[in-house]
């Protein structure tokens, strides 16, 4: 019997870059899943307990935390965090809005591993399919196989994630 492997569609790696749009905060309804450390991190970074975290920006799903979720007048699903700020522009141009993270520098893994997600990295067919509400997809760097497989299989946020701006020495 012969064996064939079977080469996946990012074998050449797929580009990714974070433009803070807030696309991937909201949609139809879902579930941001927080683990203890998670929910420790973000206590520290709004100075509040994690019991006032809970009580405020999370729900109880079985035995598992995820962040709550505002409808919009649109009939959308806002994670509590984000949030829209308007922009002042310079010499007299018109205002605008833009959404934003309110957590991002602390966002749970499963937003910091976006869109290396199973379901997006299932076929190209798929992967496309979510770049057409993330114009970040398909855009920008370039990340290799194992950088996307690393991330859609983290545990834990990485030391230094391939989804950071910043640059190592090394790139600098």
């Amino acid at each position: 019997m012969k064996l064939t492997v079977v080469e996946s569609w990012y074998a050449e790696g797929a580009q990714f870059t974070c433009s803070q749009c807030g696309n991937c905060c909201t949609g139809g309804p879902g579930y941001v899943w927080l683990s203890d450390v998670e929910l420790d991190r973000l206590a520290s970074h709004l100075k509040v307990s994690v019991d006032e975290v809970k009580s405020a920006h999370c729900r109880k799903v079985g035995r598992r935390w995820s962040l709550k979720e505002h409808r919009t007048p649109a009939g959308q699903y806002d994670c509590t965090f984000l949030k829209e700020i308007k922009i002042e522009n310079a010499h007299g141009a018109p205002a605008y809005s833009k959404r934003v993270c309110t957590i991002y520098e602390v966002r749970p893994l499963q937003c910091r591993t976006w869109p290396f997600w199973d379901g997006n990295m299932a076929s190209k067919e798929d992967w496309d399919a979510a770049a057409r509400r993330c114009h970040g997809m398909n855009s920008g760097r370039t990340f290799t196989q194992a950088e996307m497989e690393a991330l859609r299989d983290a545990t834990d946020w990485p030391d230094r994630p391939p989804t950071s701006e910043e640059k190592s020495q090394d790139e600098r």
